[in-house]
């Protein structure tokens, strides 16, 4: 007879930072503590907390929550964070995840105004890559839309897929704002997917990042597809809950997206056995 069980990957479940916005970085740390999370992504933005190492490493100590990762800042409200220069913040991110011991730097392929950046950008990203253990993790954007019209903001592409990185993020509230399927993205990627940011979308012009299970994303089939590969990268939860209206509201959101990817971040399979 075969009975049934459960195979669970290795991949950790971290909360990014941003998903407690308005509230801080530090705050991030405290949730993802009490709610059980693996890990923390931490998005370097305004906040002097998240610019600052040693600051991050005391509330890793303090809270017992490692950094998983590092999303550098490529935000357009981050253009002056850690320098103006585009490979410094990549160098200065990359800096900060081998001291805080995080594996992978998160990095959005360059605004089409920067021009010099964007020409160099697969071959520097490569090159980074070749003088560090740490991944840096291209991330899938998606074209800007206003009414009818549709710019292509990001270069060489939003979609990461058509270029040769060593290793990709995707983000399925990404691919919703692209109105593209992820489980196609997912296998261009192949094995060079290194890293999730799961979110749910519903195909708004607006990036939308909610809970996973609140659009029309495969958010479920990923996690599953990801159990039956043993995928071992990170699964970072990154939503947008600026709408909660409490902390306690907010706390909700979050764990019921960690309960939402811990079910699913399963296989059923069976194995033989008998009396």
């Amino acid at each position: 007879m075969t009975e049934p069980v459960v195979r669970i990957p290795d991949a950790k479940v971290a909360l990014s930072t941003a998903s407690v916005y308005p509230e801080s970085t530090a705050t991030a740390f405290e949730i993802a503590a009490r709610l059980g999370y693996d890990g923390v992504e931490v998005m370097v933005w305004t906040d002097p907390v998240s610019q600052d190492i040693e600051s991050l490493r005391r509330l890793s100590d303090y809270h017992g929550v490692p950094i998983l990762a590092v999303h550098a800042p490529c935000l357009l409200i981050t253009q002056r964070v850690w320098s103006t220069d585009p490979w410094v913040k990549l160098q200065r991110a990359r800096a900060a995840a081998e001291k805080l011991g995080a594996s992978t730097v998160v990095v959005h392929p360059p605004f089409r105004w920067q021009r010099s950046y964007a020409r160099d950008f697969v071959r520097g990203i490569w090159r980074m890559g070749d003088e560090t253990d740490v991944r840096f993790a291209v991330e899938n954007m998606y074209p800007w839309r206003y009414r009818d019209r549709e710019m292509l903001a990001y270069a060489p592409d939003w979609d990461v897929t058509k270029e040769d990185y060593r290793h990709f993020t995707v983000d399925l509230s990404h691919t919703a704002t692209a109105r593209t399927d992820p489980l196609a993205m997912v296998d261009r990627m192949g094995d060079r997917l290194a890293h999730i940011h799961l979110a749910d979308g519903a195909g708004s012009n607006k990036d939308e990042h909610l809970v996973p299970g609140r659009g029309t994303m495969p958010c479920a089939e990923l996690l599953e597809r990801l159990a039956v590969t043993g995928f071992d990268g990170h699964v970072v939860i990154e939503v947008n809950t600026r709408r909660a209206m409490s902390s306690a509201e907010r706390e909700a959101d979050l764990a019921e997206a960690l309960a939402f990817t811990r079910l699913h971040l399963a296989s059923p399979t069976r194995v033989s056995g008998g009396s």
